[in-house]
């Protein structure tokens, strides 16, 4: 069915049924359907996933089909809805924290650079007042955000980032002197 045919049949209805509204879905879901799976697809880089993904943005898609006031940004809106979709994919994901000390794990790694300059980068960093090395070393070994890293320290996202500036430069100097 041809974007005009669409739009045609969806203003021909002056007050959508139920019946009408599963015909509209129908339609779109016939039409656009490709189209989803191949940006689901390209988006999660797994067919699976991206199979999930289009049937969660249809579930959305139907449970809000009343709020489509424009059926010709129907494919727009349904893309719409599959990226959230795909970002809630994320959200959801909760990684569980350890109580073990990172200090204490052991590395499967056998590579340990005894270079000079790794030496002289590590003392520097040990060299660090506490309150500049912890929110440096969350960011650059545990890979944490400004905003996770003020949660964990109990300060502001931009106290984290003040510290972070200074450790920077305290580094710079070090390194340099």
């Amino acid at each position: 069915m041809s974007n005009l045919a669409l739009v045609q049949n969806w203003n021909e209805a002056p007050a959508p049924s139920k019946q009408d509204d599963n015909r509209h879905f129908n339609e779109l879901v016939s039409q656009y359907a490709q189209d989803l799976q191949r940006y689901a697809h390209w988006l999660a880089g797994d067919k699976h996933t991206a199979e999930d993904l289009v049937q969660e943005t249809l579930l959305r898609a139907w449970k809000s089909l009343h709020n489509l006031q424009n059926p010709k940004a129907a494919k727009g809106w349904l893309f719409t809805i599959l990226r959230r979709e795909n970002a809630r994919r994320f959200e959801r994901k909760q990684l569980q924290e350890s109580d073990i000390l990172l200090e204490t794990l052991e590395s499967n790694d056998n590579y340990y650079d005894t270079s000079t300059e790794a030496f002289v980068l590590r003392r520097a960093i040990d060299d660090l007042p506490a309150e500049y090395r912890e929110p440096l070393v969350h960011q650059v070994i545990g890979g944490y955000s400004q905003k996770e890293i003020a949660e964990k320290l109990g300060i502001s996202s931009a106290g984290v980032g003040t510290r972070l500036f200074r450790a920077r430069n305290k580094l710079k100097e070090a390194l340099v002197a």
